[in-house]
């Protein structure tokens, strides 16, 4: 039983990984926005890919791996409804994460070129940012939805 605790153990960090990084990341990225400054931008958007690469995706890979050897661990299907829900929403996730990571490395980009140039930040990075911003909106949920889930474990068809 100890394995199958380490195993938890290892599970749960990964998920806190996962949920703190992408709020202290939305988090910081909304504050350095909003001072319209693109060197703060630049130098924040620098961190923030760094970060994100770092931890998000290191929790990435943990994530399901420590979770496929947990439910095998434990005796859990992966097909087990709440598993299966939480597979799902970890897709979904996915799917807002990687333009997002995308969009960051945009971001600091335009924002580093308006910085060498002297000039203020084009259009298309605001545009950017707001895509940016409403794609952390369903993976952050989904995340938060997955955390819920791993705890109640409920019975699901």
């Amino acid at each position: 039983m100890e394995y199958a605790l380490f195993l938890r153990w290892l599970h749960v960090i990964g998920a806190a990984v996962l949920l703190g990084t992408g709020a202290g990341i939305a988090f910081f990225m909304v504050m350095a926005h909003r001072s319209k400054d693109p060197r703060i931008i630049a130098h924040t958007a620098g961190v923030v890919v760094i970060a994100d690469w770092l931890f998000t995706a290191s929790a990435v890979v943990i994530q399901p791996v420590t979770g496929a050897l947990l439910a095998q661990a434990t005796g859990w299907s992966l097909t087990e409804g709440w598993i299966a829900l939480s597979l799902g929403l970890y897709v979904l996730t996915g799917a807002f994460w990687l333009p997002v990571l995308w969009m960051q490395h945009r971001m600091r980009d335009l924002a580093r070129s308006a910085v060498a140039r002297n000039e203020v930040l084009p259009a298309r990075y605001y545009q950017l940012f707001r895509a940016w911003f409403l794609c952390g909106f369903p993976a952050f949920f989904s995340v938060l939805g997955i955390v819920w889930l791993m705890l109640a474990r409920p019975a699901l068809l």
